[in-house]
C-alpha cells in the first residue's frame, strides 16, 4: 500500500480557529476555507497545491485510495476535511499524534513541534502565523509560496515521525488507530433533534433550582471539610491528590483536577449541580453536552465520533472534541443516548463484554476456581455472597448477590474495608465497618491468588526502580516486566514516568498535573485494564472487517448494522466477543448485546 501523508493549511483567524471552535465545528463552518495541502506519497519529494479551480481534487482522484494509508499529525483534523470536504475516504488512517501518545506517554507535549524535537527530526516552522485572518486571495504568489515550503516541512517532519514510530507498531494496533479516527471522520450515527431540543429544557430548569439551593450555602462551597462532607452526603467519596508542594495527601477540589471536572459528569444531577457551583461554571455536563449534540444535530444530523486513542496510560480510549462518549449517562435520565439514532434502514448493536476485568485478575492471577466459575457461566456475585453469608446460593437475596457483586468487581485491586464501605453506600447500602472489615477478609481468604498477585506487583515495583525485569502473574504472554516498565500483548509498554520511592516506602509516579501514588493492588488494576483494552482492541479489529463499528465506550462495541442482516451479525459480533486473542490462551471470556434503533434502547 503508499503511504499518503498529508497536511492542510486552512483559514483562521481569531476567533475562527480550532482553539475557539471543535474540530467539528470548524470544519463544518460556512467560514471553512482550505488555503492549500501539501502530500507526500511514500518517500517521494512532497507535493504542495493551492487550493486553485480544482488542482487539489484533481490531484486526489489521481491516488487508489483503497490501497492507501493516509498518515496525518492529527489525522481526526486532516481526515475529516478529507472526508466531509472531498469526499475521500482512505484505506487506512495513520494518525502520528496518537501513535505518539501510545509511545512517548500521555505526559509529554504530543504537538509536530514536540515531537519532532524530541527525536530531533528537524525544526517546525513559523509562517502559519503570518497566515492570521489570510483568506486564500488575500495571499500575495510569495506569500504563498511561502506557506506551501512552510506546509511541506510539516509534511516532511510528518513523514519522519510516522517511519519512527511505526516500529513500535503491528498491523493490527494500526488498524486501531484507524478505525478511531473513522468513528470521526466517516460517521454513521444520526441524532434526534426533537428529543434533544425537549431534553435540553428539562435540564435547564432543574439545573437552576439545584445551583440556587448549593448557592444558598455559601460557606459549604468556600470550606474544603464542607465541602467534603457534603459530597460524602450525596454519596460520593471526595476526590484526593498528592500535593506537589507539600506532598502529603489533600482534597483535588481544583479546576485543573480531573477527578474534580469528573464530578461534573457525575449520574446524581445534585452532584452535578453542587460541583459546577463550587467551581463557578454556569451550566451543568448534561447540558453543555445536550446543547454540543443539538448544534451537531443542526449542522449536519451525523454524529462524529470524537475518541482520543491512548487516552490513559493503561491505552483506554478518552473523550475529544469536547464531547466525552466514554462517558455518557448510564444511570438516570437516558435521553442523551436515545438521542443517538440508527440511519434509516440500519440498527445499533450495542456488546458490551461482560465482568472483563474480573475475568482477567483471576485468569492473571492463577485462582483456577474462579476462573472455572466464569468458564462455566456460574453466577459469581452468588458464590461470593454465599461465603459472605455463610447460606447456600439458593437462599441468597437480591441485596446480598450485590455485596457479592461489589466485592468481584470492586475489591480484586486491594481496596481496604473503609472504602469498600463507602462503595456501598454511594448505592444506598450501607454496612458497619465491622462488617465491611469481615467481607473483604473473606473475599480475600477466599481467593488467595489474587492478593498474591498484588505482592508480585509490589516486587516489580521495586524491580522497574532498579531497571530490572520481573514476573508478573501466571501468563507471561500477556505481560512482563522489562526495563523500561510492563510489556503488553498489543507491542504497547505500560509505565511509571519519574517513579520514585519516599522514606515510608511509598511509590509515586509524574501524572499530568501531579504525582500519582502507586502500589502492588493499583499496578494490577492499570494491567487488567491495559489488557482489557488489549482484547477489546483486537476484537474490534475482527469485527471492522465485516461490520462499521461506529463508537467504543470502556469494553463495548457499538456497531451499526443494515436491518436485514442485524441478528445474523449479532451473532458473529457475540462469537467474537466471546473468543480470546491468541496471548490470552485459558481466559473465559462473555457478553451481552442489545439491539435498538437507538443507542439507549439497545445498551
Amino acid at each position: 500500500m503508499d503511504v499518503i501523508t498529508l497536511d492542510f493549511e486552512t483559514f483562521y483567524s481569531k476567533q475562527f480557529s480550532l482553539s475557539k471552535l471543535t474540530t467539528e465545528e470548524y470544519i463544518r463552518s460556512d467560514e471553512f476555507e482550505t488555503i492549500g495541502v501539501a502530500t507526500k506519497i511514500n518517500n517521494h519529494t512532497a507535493q504542495w497545491f493551492p487550493n486553485y479551480a480544482n488542482d487539489i481534487e484533481t490531484h486526489f482522484a489521481g491516488i487508489d485510495w483503497d490501497k492507501s494509508i493516509l498518515v496525518a499529525h492529527n489525522a481526526m483534523f486532516d481526515g475529516a476535511i478529507l472526508s466531509w470536504r472531498y469526499g475521500v475516504k482512505p484505506k487506512i488512517i495513520a494518525d502520528t499524534m496518537s501513535m505518539a501518545r501510545a509511545v512517548d506517554g500521555v505526559t509529554v507535549r504530543h504537538s509536530l513541534k514536540a515531537c519532532s524535537e524530541r527525536y530531533n527530526l528537524g525544526a517546525k516552522g513559523t509562517e502559519v502565523l503570518n497566515a492570521l485572518g489570510k483568506r486564500l486571495k488575500d495571499f500575495s504568489l510569495y506569500e504563498l509560496n511561502e506557506y506551501g515550503k512552510y506546509c511541506l516541512n510539516d509534511v516532511d517532519l510528518t513523514f519522519r515521525l510516522f517511519c519512527t514510530y511505526a516500529k513500535h507498531f503491528n498491523v493490527e494496533e494500526l488498524e486501531v488507530i484507524s478505525n478511531t479516527m473513522k468513528m470521526f471522520t466517516e460517521p454513521v450515527l444520526e441524532l434526534d433533534s426533537p428529543l434533544l431540543e425537549q431534553h435540553l429544557d428539562s435540564v435547564i430548569t432543574e439545573k437552576e433550582k439545584l445551583m440556587e439551593a448549593a448557592k444558598a450555602c455559601s460557606e459549604v462551597l468556600q470550606s474544603n471539610p464542607k465541602f467534603a462532607e457534603c459530597l460524602k452526603s450525596l454519596g460520593v467519596t471526595p476526590p484526593t491528590k498528592i500535593s506537589p508542594r507539600t506532598g502529603k495527601e489533600t482534597f483535588a477540589f481544583s479546576k485543573s483536577d480531573k477527578a474534580m471536572t469528573d464530578l461534573l459528569e457525575h449520574p446524581n444531577s445534585a452532584v452535578q449541580a453542587l460541583v459546577a457551583a463550587r467551581m463557578g461554571v454556569k451550566s451543568t455536563l448534561e447540558e453543555t453536552r445536550t446543547l454540543r449534540l443539538l448544534n451537531i444535530a443542526k449542522r449536519a444530523g451525523v454524529l462524529p465520533v470524537p475518541l482520543r486513542y491512548y487516552a490513559a496510560h493503561t491505552g483506554r480510549w478518552g473523550g475529544s472534541d469536547k464531547l466525552n462518549m466514554q462517558n455518557l449517562p448510564s444511570r438516570g435520565s437516558n435521553t442523551i443516548k436515545q438521542s443517538i439514532v440508527a440511519p434509516d434502514g440500519y440498527m445499533i448493536i450495542d456488546a458490551d463484554s461482560s465482568q472483563i476485568e474480573a475475568r482477567t485478575l483471576a485468569w492473571l492471577s492463577g485462582q483456577t476456581d474462579l476462573v472455572d466459575a466464569f468458564a462455566n457461566n456460574e453466577d459469581v456475585y452468588k458464590i461470593m455472597a454465599s461465603q459472605i453469608y455463610n447460606k447456600p446460593e439458593e437462599d441468597i437475596t437480591k441485596d446480598e448477590r450485590f455485596v457479592g457483586k461489589s466485592v468481584i468487581l470492586g475489591s480484586g485491586y486491594g481496596m481496604g474495608h473503609k472504602r469498600f464501605k463507602d462503595q456501598l453506600s454511594e448505592f444506598n447500602v450501607d454496612i458497619d465497618i465491622e462488617e465491611a472489615k469481615n467481607i473483604i477478609h473473606i473475599y480475600r481468604d477466599s481467593y488467595p491468588c489474587i492478593p498474591a498477585l498484588w505482592k508480585e506487583a509490589q516486587r516489580c515495583l521495586d524491580a522497574l526502580m532498579r531497571k530490572q525485569s520481573c514476573a508478573l502473574g501466571k501468563h507471561p504472554k500477556a505481560i512482563h516486566l522489562g526495563e523500561n516498565g510492563f510489556y503488553l500483548p498489543n507491542g504497547m509498554t505500560l509505565n511509571y514516568p519519574d517513579l520514585q520511592i519516599d522514606q515510608e516506602g511509598q511509590y509515586t509516579y509524574a501524572s499530568r498535573n501531579s504525582r500519582t501514588k502507586i502500589y502492588g493492588g493499583k499496578v494490577i488494576e492499570n494491567v487488567c485494564q491495559a489488557l482489557a483494552r488489549c482484547i477489546i482492541s483486537w476484537q474490534m479489529v475482527q469485527i471492522a472487517k465485516y461490520f462499521k463499528v461506529a463508537l467504543t465506550v470502556h469494553d463495548s462495541l457499538v456497531c451499526v448494522i443494515e436491518e436485514d442482516e442485524v441478528y445474523d451479525a449479532q451473532e458473529f459480533i457475540e462469537s467474537i466477543m466471546r473468543t480470546s486473542p491468541k496471548w490470552a490462551k485459558g481466559l473465559p471470556l462473555d457478553c451481552e448485546s442489545g439491539v435498538g434503533k437507538n443507542y439507549g434502547a439497545c445498551s
